[in-house]
């Protein structure tokens, strides 16, 4: 994954700013522009919880244990951190596809705020 303050972190997080804007109404989420930033970058919460941010140049959501592990599985996700033991409920999306993004982001704000 690329470093913060480089043109991939900023196209990630612009990317995330694009696609949660399309979330918007769903009760209690916070907007990346609205909230606070997490590990110096953007994040997507609910119900004061962080569903999902773009440490790097990937998007990273908050999914059950068991999708992770099928996202990993697939190639569809790479484990979060990388270079460490991996969290089981975070993983960085493969993939720079808003519609991917949105999915993933609609099921962490489920997950999350549920």
């Amino acid at each position: 994954m690329a470093d913060r303050d480089t043109p991939a972190h900023a196209a990630a997080e612009e990317r995330l700013h694009r696609v949660a804007q399309e979330l918007a109404d769903v009760p209690g989420v916070v907007l990346p522009a609205d909230g606070r930033r997490h590990v110096g970058t953007a994040t997507l919460g609910v119900e004061g919880r962080i569903a999902a941010f773009t440490p790097e140049d990937r998007l990273v959501v908050k999914l059950p244990a068991d999708r992770v592990a099928a996202l990993v599985a697939s190639g569809d996700g790479l484990p979060f951190p990388t270079g460490r033991p991996p969290m089981r409920e975070w993983v960085a999306v493969a993939s720079d596809d808003p519609d991917v993004w949105r999915v993933l982001l609609g099921e962490s704000l489920t997950f999350v705020g549920g």
